[in-house]
């Protein structure tokens, strides 16, 4: 037994309905189209007109249109009422329908009917029939238009992104919010209006026109909206007492279809510290990774085990995830399988300073892509224990290395940081003889192995933005070191694309570094996190940590670099430093300071 629900129903008949009555609608315009065209045709004499014979011709007409509209479905209800694309079947019904008349007029000289009548009734009938559409089209969009309690609201963009998201609000009798205004700094869009709605003015004008249209929110509603302009539409939105609202980017926008009002949220501080993404096209350039045996290092952590997510929608043959730290595999096999039973022999719970079992690993899975995430990372403790830095991310990487090396592999990625470029601490000196090594291994083996320097990382563990975050749910206070100091950030997932497409574009030995645009003031990023959470916190400062910069430099002193393959990356030219200069002999471990991994960095002299 088949069963159907109400709403379906309802829409089944609603369909019907609409059908019948377009039909009905459609032969009484072209019979009063076809009788005004006769009467037209002699100057308003009734007492001229062959009634008769105009009369059969109108039925001709529209039992004409009625055959003819079936091939183009304009009575199957496929077509919004008064759309284009009715419109333009509407045309081509009616004027093949008119050209047959014409012709059989022209062939047949029936008495009393005029030659020019089909022309003119075909006029009179499509303005007919495309007014009456049209009419149903405002009646349709008058009833689906948001209920009087919708938030009044001002959308910051009148380009196609802008249009879409207004269109969407009016045609959705549910929607929490409706559109007032447009603002669009583009002086050639004053006065424009689109959907009924105008552009009242720019971004200067916002207050004014919030004030005068009760709107009580703007969204940024630009495709190409990056970090500067939502600061200042936000900062724009807070003078005025308003709130601010974005929308997904624009690759995010295409995939939903339509656009979901959903989608709109509320800007938060990674919408104004981040930046325009950079285009990496990853499925033009990640051919080295479908079908290879792949490794990662440090897989559980916040790059690496967002870097196994992307890598394994490129389907390659074996997938290793290789970390010390056995919750963090079980989150990251979680994330990716929907299950974590740590059964599978690609889950390695390995330290990356056993260079021993590391090897032995590397010879069972052989893999042939290697993405080296694992390191130490916290600056102030690795400045207290810089024996723990080099261990980990130099002898560590090392080791990684000299396994790889011996397996063959093929393409090797280290994941680098900006602390590299001039380093002050133990983590930067550490970080920097890793890129050395890489670049010395490179010669080696002659293959792409090469190193990726970028900045801090929005939302991974221990970031600046989880400890204001912490802090501000304790009741404050935040604490920033300084007043001036900056800092370069970009979110994870495009780190990790910027880490796969380097293994693609990058050259042996060198160093990647992205372009980050500017860096984000620390101070401003601690006032915008309190300011959204509506509570009054102070902000203390510090002082600058041992080892810590004011501003940190993706590029050192003596470094320059190229851009050959992308307008947004640069390659680095990085020393090689041979791997047996940072042996360390167990007498020198009590005393190795920060100045032992300079002389390293500086002046290649072991240590030993």
């Amino acid at each position: 037994m088949r069963f159907h629900r109400p709403g379906v129903r309802v829409a089944a008949a609603s369909r019907t309905y609409a059908t019948y009555s377009s039909i009905l609608t459609d032969v009484l315009v072209l019979l009063a189209a076809t009788e005004a065209a006769g009467l037209a045709r002699y100057d308003f004499h009734t007492g001229r007109v062959q009634w008769g014979i105009i009369s059969v011709f109108a039925l001709f007409l529209a039992g004409g249109q009625l055959v003819i509209g079936a091939p183009v479905l304009l009575y199957r209800g496929r077509y919004q009422a008064g759309s284009f694309d009715e419109i333009r079947a509407l045309a081509v019904s009616v004027t093949a329908v008119s050209v047959i008349a014409s012709v059989l007029v022209l062939i047949l000289h029936p008495h009393g009917l005029p030659r020019s009548l089909p022309f003119l009734a075909w006029s009179l009938a499509l303005m007919g029939m495309a007014a009456i559409r049209f009419v149903k089209r405002l009646i349709i969009q008058a009833g689906n238009r948001p209920t009087a309690g919708a938030e009044p609201l001002l959308i910051f963009g009148a380009g196609w992104v802008g249009s879409v998201l207004a269109l969407r609000m009016l045609r959705d009798p549910h929607s929490a919010f409706v559109p007032v205004g447009f603002l669009d700094d583009d002086p050639a869009k004053r006065n424009l209006q689109i959907h009924g709605i105008h552009v009242r003015g720019c971004l200067q004008d916002l207050a004014s026109v919030a004030k005068q249209f009760g709107a009580t929110r703007v969204v940024v509603a630009v495709s190409s909206a990056d970090a500067p302009l939502i600061r200042e539409v936000s900062d724009a939105a807070d003078q005025a007492g308003l709130g601010c609202m974005v929308l997904p980017p624009l690759a995010e926008q295409l995939r939903r279809s339509p656009l979901q009002l959903s989608a709109l949220r509320d800007v938060d501080v990674e919408d104004v510290i981040g930046r325009h993404p950079v285009d990496t096209d990853l499925k033009s350039i990640a051919d080295y990774i479908t079908g290879r045996r792949v490794l990662v290092t440090g897989a559980g952590g916040s790059i690496g085990s967002e870097l196994c997510r992307q890598l394994h929608k490129y389907g390659p043959a074996e997938l290793v995830m290789l970390d010390h730290d056995e919750s963090a595999l079980h989150a990251v096999e979680l994330s990716i399988f929907g299950r974590a039973l740590l059964d599978d022999a690609n889950t390695a719970l390995i330290d990356v300073r056993d260079g021993e079992f590391l090897l032995e690993m590397f010879r069972r899975h052989e893999p042939e892509v290697v993405f080296h995430a694992a390191a130490l990372k916290h600056l102030p403790l690795l400045e207290r224990h810089p024996f723990e830095a080099l261990k980990s991310n130099v002898l560590g990487t090392r080791n990684v290395l000299d396994a790889a090396s011996r397996v063959g592999v093929t393409h090797f990625v280290n994941i680098s940081t900006d602390k590299a470029a001039s380093p002050t601490s133990a983590l930067g000196h550490s970080k920097h003889l890793a890129e050395r090594l890489t670049a010395w291994y490179a010669l080696g083996v002659g293959e792409r192995y090469l190193s990726v320097r970028f900045g801090n990382v929005l939302g991974s563990r221990g970031s600046v933005l989880h400890t204001f975050a912490a802090q501000i749910e304790a009741g404050g206070p935040v604490t920033v070191t300084d007043p001036e100091v900056t800092r370069f950030f970009m979110t994870i997932p495009e780190a990790c694309q910027l880490v796969i497409q380097a293994g693609a574009i990058g050259r042996p030995g060198e160093a990647l570094v992205l372009d980050m645009g500017e860096p984000v003031s620390i101070i401003d990023v601690a006032r915008r996190m309190i300011a959204s959470s509506g509570k009054a916190i102070d902000v203390v400062f510090t002082g600058l940590r041992p080892g810590e910069k004011l501003h940190e430099e993706l590029m050192g002193e003596n470094e320059w670099g190229q851009r050959p393959l992308h307008p947004m990356i640069s390659h680095v030219s990085v020393p090689p430093l041979d791997p047996d200069l940072v042996e360390v002999q167990p007498w020198v471990r009590a005393t190795l300071g920060t100045r032992q991994l300079q002389s390293l960095h500086y002046s290649d002299i072991s240590t030993g």
